[in-house]
């Protein structure tokens, strides 16, 4: 029996492989590149994989939405371990290439791929039973699909669906950089002899995305916020915190760190999805935050802080970071005040 037909306010009807120049050169979710190395992130796939597949007893015979579908590896994941249909819903032009990758696989019966933004397709079915989707973005809600996943699960999940993964930790720590710190922010007191010191507040202002060693870490990490999607609501979104972490030995901490681990707290067997410092790269990194003064920590001082993070604007929302932290040490004593901006 053929799967329902869904409808989209968005374009529909190109044919597979159909790829505007418009869509490939001004939506970075078309270009191949972005799909390859989401694919060659191995924690990210061997988190999704897992999931998926220890879990099919949840899948089977069910019906399943993936939002985010990109190239339908998703959505061909939720098909081997039993779903019974899988809508995938993806507003880029790579999914005329999800087509063509779904219809390789012979799962073209069991996979509906819809083009448009989830928030405006209509799909052909009033419920779903399970909500699959990549929604974590940098410092996890930058470019993520949060606010999409919460409303689709209002409007789609039937009671008693589950989301996977549907919850999220951020956490805080402090590390020692000072020689990139230097490259980065240094190098404006003297650039082939002329001083352009001014571009440093642009540096300063600007999280840096990047992986961290882990031998960088110099401090333990506090948890600044924690989302169940299943019951979150959009105002979740706005992270708001006071945190304490101690140094770990005795050096400068010249930036603090935000990274984020996720779970899939519905499998029978736990599964989680770590982008912290101390595990394999993965592409969401970590964000560093630079501080004005770096902290001379002497073993078992303390730092104490307050964050806020939230996005602004509608179209192509900013993350925005206020950041306040007190420092009483042996050494030194220091108050710094930021507010950082990303995207």
């Amino acid at each position: 029996m053929a799967a329902p037909t869904a409808t989209s306010e968005g374009k529909g009807g190109e044919a597979p492989g159909e790829m505007t120049s418009a869509e490939f050169y001004f939506d970075s979710n078309s270009h191949f590149g972005t799909h390859e190395e989401l694919l060659k992130d191995g924690v990210r796939m061997k988190g999704f994989r897992r999931a998926l597949n220890t879990n099919q007893h949840i899948f089977k015979d069910k019906i399943v939405l993936d939002i985010g579908a990109g190239t339908g590896i998703l959505s061909m994941l939720a098909v081997k371990s039993g779903a019974k249909h899988v809508y995938g819903v993806e507003s880029s032009g790579i999914i005329h290439i999800a087509k063509e990758i779904v219809k390789a696989n012979k799962m073209s019966d069991k996979i509906t791929l819809i083009k448009g933004k989830m928030e405006e397709v209509k799909l052909p079915v009033e419920k779903v039973d399970i909500i699959i989707c990549d929604w974590m973005g940098y410092m996890l809600i930058q470019e993520s699909l949060i606010t999409t996943v919460i409303k689709a699960r209002d409007k789609y999940l039937r009671k008693g669906g589950v989301i996977f993964p549907d919850r999220a930790t951020v956490h805080i720590c402090g590390i020692e950089d000072a020689d990139y710190r230097e490259q980065r922010i240094d190098f404006w007191d003297n650039v082939y002899g002329f001083n352009m010191s001014c571009m440093k507040e642009g540096s300063l202002t600007e999280p840096l995305i990047d992986m961290c060693q882990p031998q960088q870490v110099i401090t333990s990490y506090a948890t600044i916020h924690k989302i169940d999607l299943a019951t979150a609501k959009l105002e979740d979104l706005k992270i708001q915190s006071k945190f304490q972490i101690a140094s770990t030995t005795h050096d400068f901490c010249h930036a603090l760190v935000l990274y984020f681990d996720v779970y899939f707290s519905k499998s029978h067997k736990p599964i989680s999805i770590s982008t912290g410092p101390r595990v394999p790269y993965t592409h969401w990194k970590q964000s560093v935050l630079y501080l004005d003064e770096p902290i001379p920590f002497h073993q078992g001082e303390k730092l104490n802080g307050t964050i806020a993070m939230y996005l602004e604007g509608d179209e192509k929302p900013k993350t925005i970071i206020e950041l306040e932290t007190d420092f009483n040490g042996k050494a030194e004593s220091l108050k710094q005040k930021r507010t950082y901006k990303y995207g």
